[in-house]
């Protein structure tokens, strides 16, 4: 895992990715977008101008090289659904009508993006196939499994191998800060069975259970025969000159992004 500058823009990539793989985790930084979305805000529907959030997002696709047209994105609903991106976005009512929370793709012109603000960004690689994916899951996507979803939907699309796929789990809230109630931990215990006891600590002076999307996820993907996994282990509550928090910000904050595509 590595921090990279651009001109101004700040992002992470993984080092589990060969050099074919373009892929990014955007910080905050590096942007045109005033307070309290200051200031690399990709996120459309959270109070930004629209023109700041273009310009941001352009120069997140620049400082990859990447042509923004090659954009590939949905319309994200805290869901397992898995979409296949065979070319990027014909129209703007195409994207609107896609509501998912995982996208694959064995194009090299198209570039998967989403947009992130403590849940989990999951960037996927199969080498031998040659197909990336990208995957948004906070806590309902996590117990929904989307992460293990999307590999199943990348072997019955492309043909991949679990064993083959390799993973990077990005900056999220992290469990020193995700406090989470009795529906949580009850849908996470009947989801993960026994190995739910490894996804909860206690905390002095927190009454409540604090999950750890990280292991969760990272249980996930080993369920549907995934072993090589990086984790970057950064929490966005934790880091607020990198990252958009919605928690420790109280929701009053923007969008970091997240790219992958196939050079």
């Amino acid at each position: 895992m590595k921090f990279h500058h651009s001109d101004t823009v700040r992002y992470l990539s993984f080092d589990i990715f060969p050099p074919e793989v373009i892929q990014a985790v955007f910080t905050r930084q590096g942007g045109i977008s005033p307070e309290p979305w200051n200031s690399l805000n990709v996120g459309g529907t959270v109070g930004d101008e629209r023109h700041c959030v273009r310009e941001n997002r352009q120069r997140a696709f620049r400082a990859l090289g990447r042509d923004p047209q090659s954009l590939f994105d949905v319309w994200q609903v805290h869901s397992a659904d898995v979409v296949l991106a065979n070319a990027p976005h014909a129209s703007l009512e195409e994207r609107v009508e896609l509501k998912a929370d995982a996208i694959l793709t064995d194009n090299p012109a198209v570039t998967l993006f989403m947009r992130f603000a403590d849940c989990t960004p999951i960037l996927l690689h199969d080498p031998v196939r040659r197909a990336v994916g990208i995957i948004h899951a906070g806590w309902v996507g996590t117990l929904k499994q989307a992460a293990g979803e999307a590999v199943r939907a990348m072997t019955a699309a492309y043909g991949s191998r679990p064993a083959d796929i390799r993973a990077a789990i990005g900056p999220s809230i992290g469990p020193d800060h995700y406090e989470v109630g009795p529906e949580v931990e009850e849908q996470a215990r009947y989801v993960f069975g026994s190995d739910s006891e490894a996804l909860f600590q206690s905390r002095p002076g927190s009454a409540r259970l604090h999950f750890d999307l990280w292991a969760a996820n990272t249980l996930s993907l080993r369920r549907a025969g995934v072993e090589q996994i990086e984790v970057a282990g950064l929490c966005t509550a934790c880091h607020p000159e990198d990252w958009y928090s919605h928690r420790a910000q109280h929701g009053k904050t923007g969008r970091f992004g997240a790219l992958i595509a196939l050079a």
